[in-house]
C-alpha cells in the first residue's frame, strides 16, 4: 500500500470514529461516558482502538464539542451546532431541515434521516459548514410526529403483513403482525397506524385501522384521498343526532332581537349545482339618491355554540372539502343545506354587513349586526350573466336553471345591474390601488351517474361572479376594519397575504422572459401592476396557465393570524373572512368576535385564538392538497379512456427526470420520462429550463407546444405518463 493512501484510510477511520462517538453521544445527549462505555458501544476491544477512542475523546473535548464533566467523563457539549425544525423529504430518500434561525436549509443525507418522516418536528445537530457547501447534519431526535395513520396497499404473507405505503417521500413500509391486520385482505387498500419502530428493526411496527377497498376503485380512491390527509368522510352519529336536535325553526322571540329585513329585496346568486347559500345581497333606493346594499351571511353562530360537540367537530375540520364528486361538508346537512342556507322564499338568521353606498362605490354609512332576512328570488351564476349582457329579466329555457323560460322581477333586474355596475367601479379602484387579478381557469368535469369523466369543461370568472366577490370583499374587508382600527387594540381573525418573494419574483421575471414579457419589480406598486399586466397579456395564448400557475407559486401563501400584516393580494390593509361561515371555521369565530365588540364586550385572549387560526390555515392546506388530488385522479380517469389519441400541449415543467406536459384541451398534466425520448440522449438544462439532446443539440423547452399520446394512465399511483411525439411544427409540418 502506498504511503498516501494508507494516509488517507487513516484519516477517514478517525474521522469515522469521530462521528460513530458524536452518534452514539448525540442518542443519550443528556448522559456522561467514559472510554471503556464508548468502546463497549463501539463493539470495541482491542488495545488499538481503545487508545484512538481515548484520543478523540480528548480531542472532542478540546474542540468544545464534547465537554470533560469528571476526569475520563464525557458529554456532549448540547448547546453547540444544535436546532429544531421541520423536516422536508425528497422522493430519493434523503432530506432538508427547514430551521427558523438558519438562513438556509439544512441537507440531511439519507443514512442521518433515523427514522423520521417527512414533516416531523425534529432536532437536528449541524457539522460545521464547508466553505461554499449548504449545511449539513444529522437528525438526534424526533420531538413531533406529523402523522401517524398513513395509506397504502397491504402486501399478506402467512403470518404477518407489509403495508406499503403511497407516498412518493415514505422511505418505508409498515410491518402488522397478524393478529392486527383485522379484516384486511392481500391487496386491499387500508389505513394504518403506526404505533413504534424498535431499535432493531427495519421498519415500524403498526396495526390496520380502516379498510378503504380495493385499489383503483372510485370509492376506494376518493376515499384513500381523505385519508391520506386524516380528512373525515362522514359525521360521528352524536354529532349528527346533535344538529338533528337543534331547533331549528324561525321564532317570533328571537326575531325581536334582531333587524329585520324581510321587507327589502334580498336575492342569492351561486353556482347552479349549489345547495349551501351562505351569502345573499339586498338592494333598495334612498331617498338621498343613495343605495342601500347589505351583504347577509348566514348566522352559523347563532346554531354552533361554542363548548357543543358540534362546535368541536366544525372546529376540528375547520373547512369544508371540495373534492371533484362530492363535498365533505363542515357542518351536517341538516344545517349546511337546511337551516344555514339562504334558500328562496324562507326567513332565515343572518348576519348583516349593510352600506349606505354611491354609485361611485364609496360608502357613506355603515351597519353591522344580527337580521331576519327573506330571500325572494335564486339565481345561478349564468342566470345573472344573462341579465347583465341583455339589460333585460327574460331567461330562456337552455340558461334557466329548471330548464324552462321564466320572466323575472323588474326590480331585481335594476338591482341586478345598478350593483354589477357599482362592482366596476369598486374593481378598478382596487386594481389602482395595486390588488392583483387572478382569473384562473378552473378545470370542471361533467360525470355520469356512476362518477365516471365523461367530458372537460373550463370555469371562467364572468361580471355575475366578480359583482358577488366584490361585494363579499367588502364585508370582509370593512369588518376587519372596523375592530381592527379600534383602540385598545382588540383581537381579531385576519385573513393575511405577505408580500412576495424577491427571489421567486426574479425567477419569475427570467421564466417570462422568455415568452417576451417583462416585469418591473422596482416597488410594490410597480410590481402589482407589472403582474397585473403580465395576467392580461398572457390571456388567451399557449403560456396563460404556466404564467398564471407560476405567478400564483411567487405569491405568499394566505394564512389566518391574529396579527394583521394587511393582505397584499388585494391590496387591503385590513381584511378577514366573514362571508362563509357554512364551510370555513375562521368566518364562524369573526362572527362571534364580531357581535361580543358590538355588545361592548372586552377584548379575548389572543394566544387562543392564534391556535385556532394557526389550526384553520393548517387544515386549508390539506383540504387543497385533497382537491387538487381529486383533480388528478379525474384527470388521469379521463385520459384512460383516450390511450389512442394525440394531443397538443405546452411543456409546464422540465427536471432532472422528465418532461411536464399539460394538454391544452383538458388541462391534464403528464410526465414524458427523459429514459423514454428514444431519439437523442437528453440533457436536463436548468439554466434554460429546458433537455438538450448530446448528438442533436434539439432543446425541448419550457412552455414548448408538443404533441403527446398516453404511455401509462395509473389510478392507484395517480401517475399520468406520457409518450412525445414530437414538436407541434415537426408533426403538423413533417417536410
Amino acid at each position: 500500500m502506498s504511503k498516501k493512501k494508507y494516509k488517507n484510510n487513516k484519516s477517514a477511520s478517525l474521522e469515522s470514529i469521530t462521528q460513530k462517538i458524536l452518534g452514539i453521544m448525540r442518542k443519550e445527549s443528556g448522559k456522561d461516558f467514559n472510554y471503556k462505555q464508548i468502546a463497549a458501544k463501539m463493539g470495541v476491544d482491542d488495545p488499538t482502538n481503545r487508545n484512538k477512542i481515548i484520543r478523540t475523546l480528548s480531542q472532542l473535548a478540546a474542540k468544545k464539542k464534547i465537554e470533560e464533566v469528571d476526569r475520563g467523563r464525557y458529554r456532549l457539549n448540547s448547546n453547540v451546532d444544535r436546532y429544531r425544525g421541520i423536516l422536508d423529504m425528497t422522493a430519493k430518500g434523503s432530506g432538508y431541515v427547514v430551521v427558523e434561525e438558519l438562513n438556509d436549509d439544512v441537507f440531511i443525507p439519507s443514512n442521518n434521516i433515523n427514522k423520521a418522516f417527512d414533516g416531523d418536528e425534529v432536532e437536528i445537530y449541524v457539522y460545521k459548514r464547508r466553505r461554499n457547501k449548504k449545511s449539513e447534519g444529522e437528525i438526534t431526535s424526533i420531538i413531533n410526529r406529523k402523522k401517524t395513520r398513513f395509506v397504502g396497499v397491504l402486501q399478506l404473507q402467512e403470518n404477518f403483513g407489509f403495508v406499503a405505503v403511497q407516498d412518493a417521500k415514505m422511505y418505508t413500509d409498515i410491518f402488522v403482525q397478524k393478529n392486527k391486520i383485522g379484516d384486511a385482505k392481500d391487496g386491499d387498500k387500508v389505513v394504518v397506524e403506526m404505533e413504534e419502530w424498535p431499535e432493531k428493526a427495519d421498519s415500524p411496527f403498526g396495526h390496520i385501522v380502516q379498510v378503504l377497498g380495493k385499489p383503483g376503485e372510485h370509492h376506494t380512491e376518493i376515499h384513500s384521498i381523505l385519508a391520506q390527509y386524516g380528512l373525515p368522510h362522514e359525521f360521528p352519529q352524536e354529532v349528527e343526532d346533535f344538529a338533528q336536535g337543534i331547533d331549528t325553526s324561525i321564532q317570533e322571540e328571537e326575531i325581536k332581537k334582531r333587524r329585520d329585513m324581510r321587507e327589502v329585496l334580498t336575492f342569492t346568486i351561486d353556482p347552479k349545482d349549489a345547495k349551501d347559500f351562505d351569502d345573499a345581497l339586498s338592494f333598495q333606493q334612498l331617498e338621498n339618491g343613495n343605495y342601500e346594499i347589505g351583504i347577509h351571511i348566514a348566522d352559523v353562530s347563532h346554531y354552533v355554540q361554542p363548548g357543543t360537540i358540534l362546535d368541536e367537530e366544525a372546529f376540528n375540520r375547520a373547512t369544508s372539502v371540495y373534492l371533484v364528486d362530492r363535498v365533505v361538508p363542515m357542518l351536517p346537512e341538516i344545517l349546511s343545506n337546511n337551516a344555514c342556507s339562504l334558500r328562496p322564499n324562507e326567513e332565515k338568521y343572518t348576519f348583516s354587513a349593510v352600506f349606505e353606498m354611491t354609485e361611485k362605490g364609496e360608502v357613506k354609512d355603515q351597519w353591522f349586526g344580527r337580521t331576519v332576512t327573506y330571500s325572494d328570488a335564486r339565481f345561478a351564476y349564468e342566470e345573472a350573466q344573462y341579465i347583465i349582457e341583455t339589460t333585460g329579466g327574460d331567461i330562456p329555457a337552455d340558461i334557466s336553471i329548471t330548464g324552462e323560460s321564466y320572466r323575472t322581477d323588474d326590480a331585481i333586474v335594476t338591482a341586478v345591474l345598478k350593483m354589477n355596475q357599482i362592482a366596476e367601479v369598486m374593481r378598478k379602484k382596487r386594481m389602482r390601488q395595486g390588488a392583483i387579478s387572478f382569473d384562473k381557469v378552473e378545470v370542471k368535469f361533467e360525470l355520469d351517474d356512476k362518477n365516471e369523466p365523461v367530458g372537460v369543461f373550463f370555469k371562467t370568472s364572468k361580471e355575475a361572479n366578480k359583482l358577488i366577490e366584490e361585494f363579499m370583499l367588502l364585508a370582509n374587508k370593512k369588518v376587519a376594519e372596523f375592530i381592527g382600527k379600534q383602540k385598545p387594540k382588540k383581537t381579531f381573525v385576519y385573513r393575511c397575504h405577505d408580500e412576495p418573494d424577491d427571489e421567486k419574483l426574479a425567477a419569475l421575471q427570467s421564466l417570462v422572459s422568455r415568452f417576451g414579457h417583462k416585469l418591473n419589480l422596482r416597488d410594490q406598486k410597480q410590481i402589482s401592476q407589472s403582474l397585473n399586466n403580465l395576467l392580461q397579456d398572457v390571456q388567451g395564448k399557449k403560456e396563460q396557465n404556466l404564467v398564471d400557475t407560476l405567478t400564483i407559486r411567487t405569491m405568499s401563501k394566505a394564512y389566518y393570524s391574529t396579527e394583521n400584516i394587511g393582505h397584499y393580494g388585494l391590496a387591503f390593509s385590513h381584511y378577514s373572512h366573514f362571508t362563509s361561515p357554512i364551510r370555513r371555521y375562521p368566518d364562524v369565530m369573526a362572527h362571534r368576535l364580531l357581535q361580543h365588540y358590538l355588545d361592548n364586550g372586552k377584548s379575548v385572549p389572543e394566544e387562543e385564538y392564534e391556535a385556532k387560526c394557526q389550526h384553520s390555515s393548517n387544515m386549508e392546506g390539506l383540504a387543497t392538497n385533497a382537491e387538487r388530488d381529486s383533480i388528478k385522479y379525474m384527470q388521469i380517469k379521463y385520459m384512460q379512456d383516450h390511450n389512442d389519441e394525440e394531443f397538443l400541449g405546452v411543456i409546464s415543467g422540465v427536471t432532472e427526470w422528465g418532461i411536464y406536459v399539460e394538454i391544452m384541451s383538458n388541462k391534464c398534466e403528464g410526465m414524458v420520462r427523459l429514459r423514454d425520448m428514444r431519439e437523442d440522449h437528453f440533457d436536463f438544462d436548468p439554466d434554460q429550463y429546458a433537455v438538450v439532446g448530446r448528438n442533436t443539440q434539439k432543446v425541448y423547452q419550457l412552455g414548448d407546444e408538443v404533441y403527446v399520446s398516453v404511455k401509462n394512465a395509473d389510478l392507484v399511483k395517480r401517475h399520468l405518463d406520457f409518450n412525445l411525439i414530437g414538436n407541434k411544427d415537426e408533426v403538423e409540418n413533417p417536410h
